[in-house]
């Protein structure tokens, strides 16, 4: 069911439009350009929603900038009077609050991401030509950015963390969570991170595909591993 939600004077028909509109603000920069106008506006007003907001603190804000996450995403940056910085992720502002499942399956996300990278970099770097790689299923010719990585069936990445969590009789209302700027919050548990990623290593079956692909077509449920899947090392 679609909840609308008011932000600013900007009234949004659900989350999923809001979402978009923040994006293509993001998206309308290159990294270090500072937001001008309307697009300023909109960004302040989202981040007076916030739970932490200080009214005060936030008088001593002069630029809003895009700048990289921590793995290398575009996100936006305030800038303070006194030369501090912080960042803002549009996407946890507006899709709080999360149930239990949501949050950890975000932390696994980030749990593997340096791994997905690595794979992605790895691909494009030994198979790309005049700054373009083969989508893996349709062959086309693409950039780096319009590239993913997309997890095979059987062994979706639901799958993957369904399983996990079923084997390591996990209880979701009891994970604890690091919370960081700019990108999805990350497992405080080291021991825990760690084993996921290690059972996702050896789960996983990996594709380059397009990004606007779908990553859950059935064509590829039994599917035997083939010589181009790629894998962790």
């Amino acid at each position: 069911m679609k909840h609308e939600l008011m932000i600013g004077k900007k009234l949004f028909a659900s989350k999923k439009e809001a979402l978009e509109f923040y994006k293509s603000i993001l998206n309308s920069y290159n990294f270090g350009e500072s937001l001008k106008g309307h697009h300023f506006t909109s960004i302040f007003d989202l981040y007076e929603t916030h739970p932490e907001f200080d009214k005060k603190k936030s008088n001593d804000i002069i630029d809003i900038k895009i700048t990289k996450s921590k793995y290398n995403n575009k996100c936006f940056e305030f800038i303070y009077n006194d030369g501090t910085k912080k960042l803002f992720s549009y996407t946890k502002r507006i899709n709080l609050p999360k149930n239990d499942f949501t949050k950890f399956s975000e932390a696994c996300r980030q749990a593997i991401q340096e791994d997905l990278i690595k794979v992605k970099q790895t691909y494009f770097r030994n198979y790309a030509k005049n700054g373009k790689a083969k989508c893996q299923e349709t062959g086309e010719l693409l950039k780096y950015d319009d590239l993913c990585i997309d997890h095979r069936q059987p062994n979706t990445f639901s799958i993957i963390l369904d399983r996990f969590i079923e084997l390591n009789d996990i209880d979701l209302t009891k994970i604890e969570y690091l919370s960081i700027e700019g990108d999805p919050d990350e497992l405080k548990n080291v021991k825990l991170k760690n084993s996921f990623n290690i059972y996702h290593k050896k789960k996983s079956t990996l594709r380059i595909v397009n990004k606007c692909l779908n990553s859950k077509r059935s064509f590829q449920a039994r599917v035997k591993r083939q010589k181009k899947d790629l894998t962790i090392d």
